[in-house]
């Protein structure tokens, strides 16, 4: 049940990143590349400098693979990719209360239609599944819709 404090652990720090890089861009002047090469400069300090340092000490510097190295790298690459999307959201007029919502209520439906197509289910699913779709789009759309004024 461990994984369950990592999971909230993701939800806190996502939960916030909208918001704190929204703030750091507009003080560095709305320029999103600024504010993309401070998350990459976050990235490679936590991404690369804790793994070499944590896999380094523990003697697992080796048995990587092609398959393994590639999927790890497009997911990577997916994850930037997402920053991208959500720095120039906020360039575009996005708002971190409008934009994280839609990102956060869209994210699961992508996460689990991707998911059954990688690992098609052995049975048809619950069609309460589809409700779920409706309901998180749904329930995004009421966070917007009734979201405080600031």
């Amino acid at each position: 049940m461990v994984w369950i404090l990592f999971a909230v652990g993701a939800a806190l720090s996502w939960g916030l990143y909208g918001p704190t890089l929204h703030r750091g861009q507009v003080e560095l002047g709305n320029n999103p590349m600024r504010a993309l090469l401070c998350v990459g400069v976050a990235y490679f300090l936590i991404g690369i400098l804790f793994p070499l340092a944590s896999l380094g000490a523990q003697g697992e510097l080796k048995g990587f693979n092609g398959g393994g190295i590639t999927w790890a790298t497009i997911g990577g690459v997916l994850g930037a990719l997402g920053a991208i999307c959500i720095i120039y959201a906020f360039k575009s007029g996005g708002i971190p209360t409008y934009v994280m919502p839609l990102v956060f209520g869209g994210a699961p439906i992508v996460n689990v239609l991707f998911s059954m197509y990688q690992h098609p289910p052995k049975t048809s699913p619950n069609p309460i599944l589809y409700l779920g779709f409706v309901l998180v789009a749904l329930g995004a759309g009421i966070v917007l819709y009734f979201k405080p004024a600031s």
